[in-house]
């Protein structure tokens, strides 16, 4: 017997869970289902436990330093409390009883297990079928995706869950991908003492973001004693029971002289190569949609097809809680009818946890270039700031601004350095609301702050504006 609900939602990650509560809230009947962990990836593989291990790796970094600044520090790493404090916020056995309860105390029915489309307006889960009388909403996200190497399938290799939870550290481990994930994780275990290699396909880490803070990420990498490997092919991995064996490619193969064919040899392999959604197992087919695509294709208002609405990492926006969490809060507006602002993507944040913190927002040099716009870009050296003098040890960063110069507003910026990530929130809103750099450049700025930076980056920038339009206070 098929049951009827005004919506359902598929998917209860970040954006999933807060819709189907506020859906509920709103007086709707609400069912959620999901196979997995409701919270989704972020609260039990994801952002939080990750930035626990980060904050634990950054307090060895800065006992580290102690030396040459304020005496003399005997230091033991011990990983045990990471994994001790990630198995409390975790419920010890990754377990959503908790979450349940949340969202069940919000009046939306739970099902666990997988939903599969059968048309625009029903759901199956388990041989039960459900009906949405006003809407589908999906937020199945993504999984760990790893590249078709030789050898690799089948292998014990971790993705970024593994990753979280080890309760040890390996004397020696393997990163396949100089990403967000790949860095970050790269670089705890490297502080707790493990042996680490990265290997990345790409002429740079952080591919997405701007060259500087590559070459900035990779020469603190390589100043902690990261082997770091860019413009890497690999032709296999093997692994004996013991330990892990990545075959890189050699001169012959690529035709470039200065690689040599190489195997590396690691205890534990970290494969952090992205993440892809599974289309065809969500059965978007039936409801109209492309199985064979790697995302859902919304407008400005989250609607897929009509009766489907999409939010979250399957959209292909960016696999970012905050994404999810903005897109639900529109999604859920247009499906009770209700005035809220489309999707704008312009001042979009992100943040590698790496130390330094590399945030970022809205678009790269190299991005407004391509789009055709005059475009004037300032630089400043967050080392030889002020703050930045004091910080001393580990104070490498930087601030990029990219500005359109025909309308005097930036058009994106990079912020990398100690708090790089909170220093980009007032950035982020010069990008959001178009703050003229005129306005940006006569602000008074705390001294002496990090973000007192821009201001330095703002006169680089004015030298290169047309004349009349500089941005001087």
């Amino acid at each position: 017997m098929t049951q009827r609900f005004d919506v359902v939602v598929v998917g209860l990650g970040p954006g999933g869970e807060d819709a189907a509560g506020r859906l509920a809230g709103a007086g709707l009947d609400v069912l959620g289902i999901d196979a997995e962990l409701v919270g989704g990836e972020c609260p039990y593989w994801g952002c939080v436990p990750s930035k626990m291990m980060i904050r634990a790796a950054n307090l060895l970094a800065e006992a580290r330093r102690v030396d040459g600044m304020a005496g003399h520090a005997e230091l033991e790493a011990d990983f045990a409390p990471v994994a001790r404090r990630i198995r409390e916020e975790a419920t010890d056995t990754w377990d959503d009883a908790v979450a349940v309860e949340r969202l069940e105390s919000k009046g939306v029915r739970f099902v666990r297990g997988w939903g599969r489309l059968e048309g625009a307006d029903r759901v199956s889960v388990g041989g039960e079928t459900f009906e949405a009388r006003r809407a589908i909403l999906l937020n199945p996200g993504t999984r760990a995706w790893a590249p078709p190497i030789e050898g690799l399938a089948g292998t014990p290799y971790w993705t970024n869950r593994e990753a979280v939870e080890t309760e040890s550290v390996p004397a020696s481990l393997i990163v396949i991908g100089g990403g967000a994930i790949g860095v970050e994780l790269g670089q705890v275990f490297l502080r707790f003492g493990a042996r680490v290699t990265t290997l990345e396909t790409a002429p740079r880490l952080l591919a997405p973001e701007e060259p500087e803070s590559s070459a900035l990420i990779e020469r603190v990498l390589r100043d902690e004693g990261m082997d770091v490997r860019t413009g890497a092919r690999i032709e296999s991995v093997e692994h004996d029971g013991r330990r892990f064996t990545v075959n890189l490619a050699g001169a012959e193969a690529l035709g470039a002289e200065a690689l040599v064919a190489e195997a590396l040899v690691a205890e534990r392999l970290l494969v952090a190569t992205g993440r892809r959604p599974n289309l065809a197992g969500l059965g978007v087919g039936a409801g109209g949609l492309d199985e064979s695509a790697r995302a859902i294709d919304v407008d400005e208002r989250q609607r897929a097809v009509p009766g489907i609405w999409a939010i979250g990492d399957v959209t292909g926006v960016g696999a970012f809680t905050h994404i999810s969490m903005y897109q639900a809060r529109i999604a859920v507006a247009d499906i009770l009818g209700e005035p809220w602002p489309p999707a704008d993507y312009r001042a979009l944040p992100r943040v590698t946890f790496s130390d330094p913190e590399v945030g970022s927002v809205g678009l790269t040099e190299r991005q407004a270039r391509e789009r055709g716009l005059r475009v004037a870009v300032g630089l400043s050296d967050v080392a030889t700031s002020t703050r930045g003098w004091i910080h001393k040890a580990g104070n490498s960063g930087l601030i990029k601004l990219v500005a359109d110069a025909d309308r005097g507003v930036l058009v994106g910026a990079t912020s990398a350095g100690p708090t790089g990530g909170e220093v980009l929130s007032m950035l982020t809103l010069a990008v959001h609301a178009e703050v003229p750099l005129a306005t940006l450049a006569s602000m008074i700025d705390a001294y002496p702050t990090f973000h007192r930076s821009m201001q330095d980056a703002l006169g680089s920038l004015a030298e290169q504006m047309p004349a009349g339009s500089a941005p001087r206070a």
